[in-house]
């Protein structure tokens, strides 16, 4: 007979071929698993393995039957926790995964194996602020050079101008070390630096090809970037690695809908989310992609299954109201207040709440109340996003004193000869969609969406750290315009018309790029692309700032969250087109949306004119255009024109009076241009 040491010692053994057997063979783990079981019944351990084994063989029911049960039988144990979440997330319960994978690391804080799963799963369920979370954890953890430890620290704490600073320190002695330029690159994102965190990354690959995790960063800086190709490819590249990755997947539909491949990026969806069901913010995404091709119905659905698996998820009732022609329920109301009323919700979902509920109130005609909620909304969407008024109007003065007659005259052979981009820009809520849509009708223009490039070249000419230095502020944009030599320029114009190239699916001569903030750099868009057609699309400004105040933007428009901010916004807009005017004579050509929306075919045969254009009926059924249309507008521009939507402001004036105060005599002249603009100073204060 066998003593109880030997027993144990063959059990060890056993065990310790079983764990082998997980990576060479799951098949083969799982019998030995069950033979150790028949001999110790209910050893933890061997159900470990047996559980592992399972989900690594694809049967994710079985590995779930086991590792439930032992998950609550071992409260404690980190490795159970830790599997169930994986086999959770590939099981497409991905609320219930992170659960798991949350108590894996609360009950061992200092596994990054477990940090990085957390991080995969959450980017896989779209949760980019929790991911990077847990991702700095892991960095922290992962780090076993004590020089870079103080750095992780900072990280994760958020203390990101001392981590960066660590981190150079660092980097100038060991200059290869890819662990420091991945986590100086996080900073990077985590500040907007997209373009510095970009050139780390590629360090970092060139270092490192296979680092995946690297790689995986790189796809969604570059998606982050708008240069949706490049993006493309490196998740493609991750992909052939792991098809199967929900958060490549995830990735891959996004970086799709920014081509617009619409019908790829919902195939991409549908497959995911047959295969991952339970991820809330993955359908949400679903019902954008569903929401721009036209399918509301669906689009509605998906809002809903988001809603029924994560409840307090306050941008899907935002998305609901961002629709435009949806109405909520008595339900949906008493929801989104009871959401409000719990302490526990977030700053981000909190807003959102605001947002939509503002949109309920107001379709419900309580205009007191839905400017209340409007503008707690807004008071937080400052507090998360900086914005300085004198800067925009500092670069504002820059612009007219770069910007002369003489200044152009000079360089009046400069830039591509293409006249392929026609520009819509002005404010946002102004009618650009309109436009574009009534453009896109025409049968040589096809619509696009809203372009970064010419924002992307703008800044790609102010010197490295320009915003951080003062004293060099006269080296900043535009004046390195003033700097490059006709040959310069003319590559300018040509590198934006080949990284628009991908937007352009159709053989249109003509494209249309809506970006509003271009507004500010009509004067490079001049330089670079002197046939190009320019149009400003311009609303009254009570109209105009407070549908901007109303809108929750993904991003960009830092400006719309201060009555007084969108105001001295509206005014440095105006001053600034005045100059181009007088400068550039009858170089744009400006559309009011009152008109449009009282005369518009009138409206409409003038700008098919200024484009050179033949006039088509179709201009005229625009709301007809079966085309993907990527703005807060597009159910809008799917009706035939109505006017009742041109004074709705009148119901919040009473309220608007901060507004009023900052647009001063550019209100009164409105739609004429007043002769002194209001200084920065009386716009900013009361």
């Amino acid at each position: 007979m066998s003593s109880a040491s030997e027993q144990v010692g063959t059990l060890d053994v056993a065990l310790a071929h079983a764990a082998r057997l997980l990576e060479q063979s799951p098949t083969l783990a799982a019998e030995q698993a069950r033979e150790i079981l028949k001999a110790a019944p209910g050893h933890p351990h061997a159900r470990l393995i047996l559980g592992a084994a399972y989900r690594r063989s694809g049967d994710a029911r079985a590995a779930l039957e086991v590792l439930e049960l032992l998950a609550r039988e071992q409260p404690h144990a980190f490795p159970a926790h830790l599997e169930l979440g994986v086999a959770r997330g590939e099981a497409g319960r991905g609320v219930e995964a992170v659960a798991a994978l949350r108590r894996a690391v609360q009950l061992k804080p200092d596994a990054p194996d477990a940090w990085r799963v957390l991080a995969d799963q959450l980017d896989s369920m779209d949760d980019a602020a929790g991911a990077d979370q847990a991702r700095a954890r892991y960095i922290k953890t992962a780090t076993k050079d004590p020089k870079l430890l103080e750095a992780a620290a900072a990280l994760v704490e958020n203390k990101l101008p001392v981590a960066e600073t660590l981190l150079r320190k660092h980097l100038q002695a060991h200059p290869t070390d890819i662990a420091a330029l991945r986590m100086l690159a996080e900073i990077a994102a985590r500040l907007r630096r997209y373009a510095d965190a970009a050139t780390l990354l590629e360090q970092c690959l060139e270092l490192a090809p296979s680092f995946d995790a690297a790689r995986h960063n790189y796809a969604i800086v570059l998606n982050r970037q708008a240069n949706s190709a490049a993006a493309l490819r490196e998740i493609e590249r991750l992909l052939a690695k792991e098809p199967r990755n929900p958060a490549y997947r995830n990735l891959q539909a996004a970086i799709l809908a920014g081509l617009g491949d619409y019908a790829d990026s919902i195939a991409v969806y549908e497959a995911v989310l047959k295969e991952f069901p339970n991820q809330p913010k993955v359908w949400m995404s679903y019902g954008h992609a569903l929401k721009t091709a036209r399918r509301k119905d669906e689009c509605v659905a998906a809002y809903r299954r988001a809603l029924a698996i994560e409840p307090t998820l306050g941008e899907v009732y935002w998305s609901f109201a961002n629709l435009k022609t949806f109405r909520f329920t008595d339900s949906d109301v008493a929801a989104m207040r009871m959401h409000l009323a719990a302490e526990k919700t977030s700053d981000d979902d909190r807003l959102h709440f605001e947002f939509a509920l503002g949109k309920a109130l107001e379709d419900a005609a309580e205009y007191e109340s839905s400017f209340a909620h409007y503008s707690e909304g807004n008071a937080i969407r400052r507090r998360l996003h900086r914005y300085s008024a004198g800067e925009t109007h500092a670069a504002l003065e820059r612009s007219k004193a770069l910007y002369t007659p003489q200044f152009f005259a000079a360089r009046a052979e400069a830039g591509s000869p293409a006249a392929d981009p026609i520009f819509v820009l002005g404010l946002p809520r102004a009618g650009s969609t309109l436009i574009e849509q009534i453009l896109a009708s025409h049968s040589l223009v096809e619509g696009t969406m809203e372009l970064p490039d010419i924002g992307t070249i703008a800044r790609d000419l102010a010197p490295p750290n320009a915003r951080e230095r003062e004293a060099d502020a006269e080296r900043r944009y535009p004046h390195a315009v003033g700097d490059l030599a006709l040959p310069a320029l003319r590559e300018l114009g040509e590198r934006y018309l080949a990284s628009t190239r991908v937007q352009r699916k159709t053989p249109a001569p003509y494209f249309i790029d809506k970006m509003p903030n271009n507004c500010l750099h009509v004067g490079l868009i001049h330089l670079i692309l002197p046939n190009a057609r320019i149009i400003d699309a311009r609303r009254h400004p009570l109209g105009c700032c407070f549908s901007g105040f109303k809108q929750q933007f993904a991003r960009g428009q830092n400006f719309s969250y201060s009555l007084r901010d969108i105001g001295a916004y509206y005014c440095d807009y105006v001053e600034m087109m005045a100059h181009i005017d007088s400068v550039l004579p009858g170089r744009v050509h400006r559309v009011f949306y009152e008109r449009m929306i009282e005369d518009t075919e009138a409206e409409v045969r003038r700008m098919l004119d200024y484009c050179g254009l033949p006039f088509e009926e179709q201009c005229l059924r625009f709301y007809e255009n079966e085309r993907a249309v990527r703005t807060a507008s597009s159910e809008q521009v799917r009706q035939p024109i109505f006017r009742e939507g041109v004074d709705h402001w009148r119901h919040y004036e009473p309220w608007l009076g901060p507004l009023k105060e900052a647009l001063g005599s550019v209100l009164e002249c409105y739609p004429g241009v007043p002769a002194i603009f209001p200084s920065i100073d009386a716009a900013r204060n009361p």
